[in-house]
């Protein structure tokens, strides 16, 4: 009844935030702002209240199956109500606040200051961590993480990577982290959280080599006594300026790739920017590590921890976002289709115009499932490699076509900086290329 409660209310403060009579009377811009506090007031109760719920769910849940009895595994793509909660709520906050930045962002090759505050402040960080060490559940949940990334990315895809970078590090730490690397570097991102220097952190995978495969890794960790020496070159790093640390991929004298904890301020790291072609906003930077000495507790995990399944669920967030921009590219063009009149007629009553807007619709719906059904394997504990890879190959594919057809469909208009579809084709082309954010 409580979540009930809330999302009425939420429905209610949105709706009139953007009703004809607000706009009319000139209220705008207060009654977003009330929206915005009631979207994070919201998100942060829901966020408490699910992780009461699940702990009493898991406690009265009856063991009904029996030890060794295979359990039918079934994918439903439908969102819970808590789920369509968590969406709705980063919706707004994507669609009011990200998308009105996002132009300046790109300009600037940067994610203003405010925005990490307000994403800080909706508590999208600790969603992902357990009580012990911060946050508000003892269930992190990748369809949620992926579901979060999806919504950010309808607003903008360079910022939604930003502000996603050091989630993802959050995400990594609670499912490999030791217990003590987690109270070392967990624990510290979480309290951060609202204060006026709050900590940052990201994941260095790329390498600036042709045909970079994440698998080959160049970097090297040599162990040496007992600590390591690390070497190697890291480039289109998420916010790398920022980061406190890094969470290093490496290849060991064994040709085992692992990821190593390092802090920024280490001796012999050196960071400098890079803005590509695309994702401008999400800060990209190449970093350098020049034998690096790294502590004894610098390997992330223990023997449990899987290098193929970080690279999956790696994929797995890339091509969420490339659902959520691919999102904003079909609102975006329906509207200007219906408004763009050509020849007496809006040029969206043309076949040729129709026909390919439908079939943006129809590849943003085989990107979810595939992404989703991968998700809701990884969840339950079941392989999931082959889905994965079957989602990045079709994601990477198709976000490309999206990107393209989006600049095709407004013409001249397409090509200018006057429409945010220029910049979601540069944005786009990334998910087929880069690393770094994790599900």
């Amino acid at each position: 009844m409580a979540k009930d409660t809330i999302g009425y209310a939420l429905s209610a403060v949105n709706k009139l935030a953007g009703s004809s009579l607000v706009k009319k009377l000139k209220l705008q811009r207060p009654a977003e702002k009330v929206a915005y506090i009631s979207t994070r007031t919201g998100f942060q109760v829901v966020s408490t209240t699910n992780a009461k719920v699940q702990q009493a769910r898991d406690f009265f849940k009856p063991s009904t199956v029996a030890k060794g009895q295979q359990v039918a595994v079934l994918f439903d793509p439908s969102l819970s109500e808590d789920q369509r909660l968590i969406k709705d709520t980063l919706d707004r906050f994507s669609s009011g606040i990200i998308r009105e930045s996002a132009h300046n962002a790109d300009n600037h090759a940067s994610t203003p200051d405010e925005l990490f505050q307000q994403a800080a402040e909706l508590g999208m960080l600790a969603y992902s961590v357990s009580e012990k060490y911060g946050g508000y559940t003892d269930t992190p949940s990748t369809v949620n993480n992926l579901i979060i990334a999806e919504a950010l990315a309808t607003g903008d895809m360079g910022i939604a990577t930003a502000l996603l970078s050091t989630i993802s590090v959050a995400n990594i730490l609670t499912r490999w982290g030791t217990e003590e690397q987690k109270s070392s570097w967990l624990t510290p991102l979480t309290q951060s959280v609202g204060q006026s220097e709050s900590l940052f952190a990201t994941v260095a995978i790329n390498e600036p080599s042709a045909l970079f495969n994440p698998n080959k890794l160049k970097t090297k960790v040599t162990p040496i006594d007992d600590c390591y020496q690390l070497s190697g070159q890291k480039s289109a790093v998420f916010i790398g300026e920022r980061a406190d640390f890094f969470l290093v991929a490496a290849t060991s004298p064994g040709g085992d790739q692992n990821l190593y904890i390092v802090n920024s301020a280490l001796k012999g790291i050196s960071v400098e920017a890079s803005p590509a072609m695309g994702l401008k906003a999400a800060e990209l930077c190449t970093v350098t590590f020049e034998d690096v000495t790294l502590p004894a507790g610098a390997l992330l995990g223990d023997e449990h921890f899987c290098y193929q399944t970080f690279i999956d669920l790696t994929n797995l967030a890339h091509c969420s976002l490339a659902i959520g921009c691919g999102q904003a590219v079909q609102d975006y063009v329906i509207q200007y289709c219906n408004q763009r009149i050509a020849f007496g007629e809006p040029v969206s009553h043309r076949q040729s115009v129709a026909f390919m807007i439908a079939n943006i619709g129809i590849e943003l719906e085989g990107m979810r499932l595939l992404t989703y059904r991968a998700a809701s394997r990884a969840e339950q504990g079941l392989p999931f490699h082959r889905e994965a890879y079957l989602a990045k190959v079709f994601c990477s594919d198709k976000a490309m076509e999206i990107g393209t057809n989006s600049v095709q469909l407004l013409g001249g208009h397409g090509f200018t900086k006057e429409h945010p579809v220029e910049r979601w084709y540069r944005d786009m082309r990334s998910v087929a290329i880069l690393y770094g954010l994790h599900a």
